[in-house]
C-alpha cells in the first residue's frame, strides 16, 4: 500500500478508537466533565497528563527546533522538562488539597475575590486559545500531506474531530481517550527512531546512537558537523542563541509549565492528594521516553536531508519531496539557474526552504523508511495534537461556564444548566480555535512558547504567592496578574506583528527574545504583587490561616 493508503488505515483506526473511547466515558454530571469525578488512578492520570502535554509542538516541532538550531533548540527540551519538576514539588500537591476544579476558582477562593477569579478567567483564556492556535496548525500540517488536502482543511478535519469527544465525554472522557493517544504517539514517535538509529548509528537505541562511534571513529553529532561545514555554514553543535536568551527562554517555559491551566487541572483528577505528585512522577517517566528521543531524531533526520537532497540535480529528487512541495511547506528556489540544489541554512544563498514543522512528519519518507512508518507517525502527531487540543478547550469550556457563570455572573444556574453551556462553550472554543489555526502567529513550537511566556507571567507567581504567602492578597494578586500578563502579551505583539521587521536581537530588550520574555514578565508580576499587597490592608484572618492549612500535612 502507497503512503496515503497507510495513514488513511491507521489514522482510521485510531480515530475509532478515541471516539469509541469518549462515547463509552461520556460525562453525565459537571463533576464527570470537570475532573473525571476525582477518581483516575495515578499511572493512568500520568499517561493522560503526558498525551496532554506532548502537543504538537513535542512531537511535530521540537525536534524540528534542535535540528534548526543545533544545541541552542534544547533550551525547549530542558524547560519543558523542567518545569513538570516545578509542578510536582510546588504546586501539585497543594492545589489538589484545595480541592477546586480550576486554577480560577483556586485564585478567586484562595483570594476571597470575585475579581480575582475574573481575572484568572481572562488569564486562562488568553494563554489557552494562544496554545490551541499551534496544535490546530499540527493538524493541519498533518492532513494537508497526507491526506493530500490543504492546510486549512485539515484545520477544519481536526476542528470537527476534537468537537466531537472534548464536548460529548468532557474530562472523563478526554483522560481515557489521552491514554490511547499517548500509547499511539509514543509507538509513532519511537518507531522511526529506532529505524533511523539502525541506519545511521547501527543501533536500536536512538539515545545511545546519537554519540555512538561508527567504523571511522566519528559520532552521528561529528557526521553532521562535517555535512554543515562542507556546505559553508556553521557546525550543528555550534547552533544557539545568546546566552542570556537562552536562559531566559529556559526559566519562561519552565515557569509556564509549571503555571498552565490545562495541566494544573489534571491534578484534581486523582482521589488523593498524595496521589497528584504520583502522578506527576509518572507523567514525568512518560514524557522522558519522547523527550530524551527528540535530539536523536533531530540529528538523524537532518543527516538524512543533507545526504539525499543537497548537490542534487532537481528533476532527480526522489517523490517525498516533490510530494511535501505540494503543501508549501518545502520548496527549492533555483536562485543561480543551474537546476542543482544548493545551501541548506539560512544564508541569503539558501535555495532550499523546509518548515521545521515538518522535518518529524516527512523523517519515514527521507530516510527511505517503509511506507507504513510514515503512517504511523500521520497518527501520531495526529494524537499529539488532539489530544493537547482537547485539554485545552476543556480549560476554556470550564473557566465560562464553572468560573464566570457559575462562579460569578450566575450562581444559582443548576448543574444541568451549568453542564449545558460548558459545552456550547467547548463548541464555541473550537470555531476560535480553528480561526487561530489558520492564522497562526508563528510555526508550532514559536507559538507554543509564547503561550508558556503568557502563563509564566500571569498564573505562575500568583498560584506560588497563594500557596506560600500569608500576607498576599487580592489586590496584589490581581495587579500582579494583569501587569505580567499585559507586559509580556504587549512585547510579543509589537514584536511579531506591530514591528515584525524589528524582530531581531539587536532590537530586543538586553537581547531577550519573545519567547523568553515570559520571565520579565513574572518579575514585574512578582514586583507588581508585593507592593501592591504591602500598600493595601492584609488578607482576613481566615484566608491567612487557609494558606497555614493548605500546606499542613493533614
Amino acid at each position: 500500500m502507497s503512503v496515503q493508503s497507510w495513514t488513511f488505515v491507521l489514522v482510521g483506526l485510531s480515530f475509532a478508537l478515541y471516539v469509541g473511547l469518549a462515547l463509552w466515558a461520556k460525562a453525565r454530571s459537571t463533576r464527570d466533565f470537570y475532573v473525571a469525578d476525582g477518581a483516575v488512578h495515578p499511572v493512568v492520570n500520568g499517561m493522560a497528563t503526558a498525551a496532554d502535554w506532548m502537543s504538537a509542538a513535542s512531537f511535530l516541532s521540537m525536534a524540528g527546533m534542535v535540528a534548526a538550531l543545533g544545541h541552542g533548540g534544547s533550551v525547549y527540551l530542558m524547560g519543558w522538562t523542567g518545569g513538570y519538576v516545578l509542578l510536582a514539588l510546588l504546586f501539585a500537591p497543594y492545589l489538589r488539597r484545595f480541592g477546586r476544579f480550576t486554577v480560577p476558582a483556586f485564585v478567586g477562593d484562595r483570594y476571597g475575590s470575585q475579581a480575582a477569579r475574573i481575572v484568572a478567567v481572562v488569564c486562562a483564556l488568553f494563554v489557552s486559545f494562544t496554545y490551541v492556535a499551534g496544535q490546530m496548525r499540527g493538524v493541519g500540517i498533518v492532513f494537508s500531506r497526507f491526506l493530500e488536502v490543504s492546510i486549512d482543511t485539515g484545520v477544519w478535519i481536526g476542528m470537527a474531530i476534537v468537537l466531537f469527544y472534548a464536548v460529548l465525554g468532557g474530562m472523563k472522557g478526554i483522560t481515557y481517550t489521552q491514554v490511547a493517544q499517548y500509547c499511539v504517539l509514543i509507538f509513532a514517535y519511537l518507531v522511526p527512531a529506532i529505524f533511523l538509529s539502525l541506519r545511521i548509528a547501527g543501533t536500536p537505541v536512538p539515545q545511545w546512537g546519537l554519540g555512538a562511534l561508527d567504523e571511522t571513529g566519528r559520532s552521528a553529532i561529528d557526521r553532521l558537523d562535517g555535512l554543515q561545514r562542507e556546505l559553508g555554514f556553521a557546525s550543528y553543535s555550534e547552533g544557539g542563541g545568546g546566552l542570556l536568551d537562552m536562559l531566559c527562554v529556559t526559566a519562561a517555559l519552565m515557569a509556564g509549565t509549571a503555571g498552565l491551566p490545562h495541566v494544573i487541572v489534571r491534578f484534581y483528577t486523582v482521589p488523593k492528594v498524595r496521589d497528584a505528585r504520583s502522578s506527576a512522577g509518572w507523567a514525568l517517566l512518560f514524557i522522558a521516553l519522547l523527550y530524551t528521543t527528540a535530539p536523536a531524531v533531530a540529528v538523524f533526520a537532518r543527516t538524512s536531508l543533507l545526504e539525499t537532497v543537497s548537490g542534487r540535480p532537481y528533476a532527480q529528487l526522489p517523490d517525498w519531496f516533490k510530494k511535501w512541495e505540494g503543501t508549501g511547506l518545502i520548496r527549492f528556489d533555483d536562485k543561480n539557474g543551474d537546476g542543482v540544489v544548493q545551501h541548506l541554512g539560512d544564508a541569503q544563498a539558501n535555495e532550499l526552504i523546509v518548515d521545521r514543522d515538518i522535518l518529524v512528519l516527512a523523517s519515514p519518507e527521507i530516510g527511505g523508511l517503509p511506507d507504513w512508518v510514515a503512517g504511523l507517525v500521520a497518527a501520531g502527531g495526529l494524537a499529539a495534537a488532539l489530544s493537547t487540543a482537547a485539554g485545552l478547550l476543556l480549560v476554556v469550556s470550564t473557566s465560562i461556564s464553572h468560573d464566570l457563570l457559575k462562579g460569578a455572573l450566575w450562581p444559582s444556574i443548576t448543574e444541568r444548566g451549568e453542564l449545558f453551556f460548558a459545552r456550547i462553550s467547548a463548541a464555541v472554543a473550537v470555531l476560535v480555535a480553528g480561526y487561530l489555526g489558520l492564522n497562526p502567529p508563528g510555526f508550532v513550537a514559536q507559538v507554543v512558547a509564547f503561550a508558556f511566556g503568557l502563563a509564566a507571567s500571569s498564573f505562575f507567581l500568583t498560584i506560588l504567592l497563594g500557596v506560600f504567602s500569608r500576607r498576599m492578597n487580592a489586590p496584589g494578586a490581581i495587579s500582579g496578574m494583569l501587569a505580567g500578563l499585559s507586559f509580556t502579551a504587549s512585547y510579543i505583539v509589537y514584536f511579531k506583528f506591530v514591528a515584525p521587521a524589528l524582530n531581531t536581537p539587536e532590537h530586543w530588550w538586553w537581547g531577550i527574545s519573545p519567547e523568553g520574555i515570559g520571565v520579565l514578565g513574572a518579575l514585574v508580576n512578582f514586583a507588581v504583587a508585593l507592593c501592591v499587597a504591602r500598600l493595601t490592608p492584609p488578607p482576613p484572618a481566615h484566608l491567612s490561616k487557609l494558606v497555614d492549612l493548605l500546606r499542613s500535612p493533614r
